[in-house]
C-alpha cells in the first residue's frame, strides 16, 4: 500500500510558482513585474512533456528552477516529492539531470580543470565518469553515432555536442530537464536521440520535461504540452487533445499560438504608445551576477537568485567538476 501511495505522488509540482530576479540591494527592482506570476503545473511519471513559448516567455527560467539552480520557497516546487534548491541529494544522485545552455559551455573531468575544447578523446571524456553500467554507455555511444576515438579540440559542435549529451545521460535519470539541446545536432542523430529518450519513458517511467523552437521528428514525441506566455502558464494538455483541437501540424499549431501572442503584444504596445504610456512595461531579471550573497542571505525568501547556488548538471560526479567560476554542490 505504501508503494501504491508513493506512486501516487506526482513526479513534478509547481504551486502557484512567482519568481523575481533581485536588483543590486537584494530587492526586485521597484515596479518590475514577476518573471514568473503564478505559475501551477503537474507533471506524472512517464510523461514527455514539450515546453514551448516564445524568446522570453520564462522557460529556461522554470526549468532552472526545477533543476534547483534559483531559490523558491519549498512548497511552490517540489521535484519527486522533495525541494529541488533545498535537497541537493536530487541532483548528486542522478535522479534528476538538468542539461541546458550552460551545462553545455562549460565541462570538465577526472579532477581536474579541463574543458571540453582541449585536446581529450571522447573515450576518455564519456569513460572517465565512474560507476556507469557499461550496456547503458554503449547504447548511448551508439546511439549518439560516437566514434570515442575524436579529440575534443578537433570535432564539430555537433561531434563535441554528442559527447556532452551522452556524458549527461549516463546514469539513469527519474527526471531530466533539456533546454533546447539538440540545436547542433543534425536530422538523424536528433532522431535518434528522441528515440532513446521515448524509450526511457516508456520502459523506465522517466519523466521529461524538453524546451525547444525545433520540431523536427517531434509530431508524435510528446504525450503533453505545455504552453507559456509571459511567465504564464496558457495552456498544459495531452498531446491527443491537441490533435483533436486543432488540425494542423504540431509546429503549424505552435506557430499559430505564437503569432495571436505576438500580435496581441503588438495592438497593446500601439495602445500604449498612442495614450501616451511607455511603450513597454518595466519587467526587469536584474543582474543574478549583482546580487549582494550577504543582503540576499539576510532577507526572508523572496523567490529570487540565491548566492553561490548554481549546481552544475553532473553535480556530485566525483571525477567531474565545473570550472573555477562555478561551485560544485554535492
Amino acid at each position: 500500500m505504501a508503494d501504491k501511495e508513493h506512486e501516487a505522488v506526482p513526479t513534478v509540482e509547481i504551486n502557484g510558482l512567482s519568481f523575481t530576479y533581485p536588483g543590486i540591494d537584494g530587492h526586485p527592482p521597484p515596479g518590475s513585474k514577476p518573471l514568473i506570476d503564478g505559475f501551477s503545473l503537474t507533471i506524472n511519471k512517464g510523461n514527455r512533456c514539450l515546453l514551448v513559448g516564445s524568446n522570453g516567455a520564462g522557460k529556461t527560467t522554470i526549468l532552472k528552477i526545477l533543476g534547483g539552480k534559483h531559490l523558491v520557497e519549498p512548497h511552490m516546487v517540489r521535484v519527486l516529492g522533495r525541494s529541488a534548491f533545498h535537497d541537493t541529494a536530487l541532483t548528486s544522485s542522478g535522479d534528476l539531470s538538468y542539461l541546458g545552455g550552460e551545462w553545455r559551455r562549460e565541462v570538465a573531468f577526472a579532477g581536474f580543470d579541463v574543458p571540453i575544447q582541449m585536446d581529450v578523446s571522447a573515450e576518455k571524456m564519456i569513460l572517465g565518469v565512474a560507476g556507469i553500467d557499461p550496456q547503458r554507455r554503449a547504447e548511448l555511444v551508439k546511439v549518439l553515432d560516437i566514434d570515442l576515438s575524436w579529440r575534443m579540440h578537433r570535432v564539430s559542435d555537433g561531434q563535441r555536442r554528442r559527447v556532452q549529451i551522452c556524458m549527461g545521460l549516463l546514469k539513469p535519470f527519474k527526471v531530466l530537464l533539456l533546454d533546447e539541446i539538440t540545436v547542433d545536432l543534425d536530422v538523424l542523430a536528433r532522431a535518434d536521440l528522441l528515440k532513446f529518450l521515448r524509450k526511457e519513458c516508456e520502459g523506465r517511467g522517466a519523466t521529461i520535461i524538453y524546451a525547444t523552437h525545433i520540431f523536427d521528428g517531434l509530431e508524435d514525441w510528446p504525450s503533453h504540452i505545455v504552453y507559456v506566455a509571459h511567465g504564464k502558464l496558457q495552456l498544459a494538455m495531452p498531446m491527443d487533445k491537441i490533435k483533436e483541437m486543432s488540425k494542423l501540424s504540431l509546429m503549424r499549431t505552435v506557430e499559430s499560438w505564437l503569432r495571436k501572442e505576438r500580435d496581441e503584444e503588438r495592438k497593446r504596445r500601439k495602445e500604449r504608445k498612442e495614450s501616451g504610456l511607455p511603450e513597454f512595461e518595466k519587467r526587469v531579471e536584474g543582474s543574478r551576477a549583482a546580487g549582494d550573497p550577504a543582503c540576499v542571505a539576510a532577507r526572508p525568501l523572496n523567490n529570487g537568485w540565491a548566492g553561490g547556488r548554481l549546481h552544475s548538471t553532473i553535480a556530485g560526479e566525483e571525477n567531474f567538476f565545473l570550472s573555477s567560476n562555478r561551485v560544485l554542490r554535492q
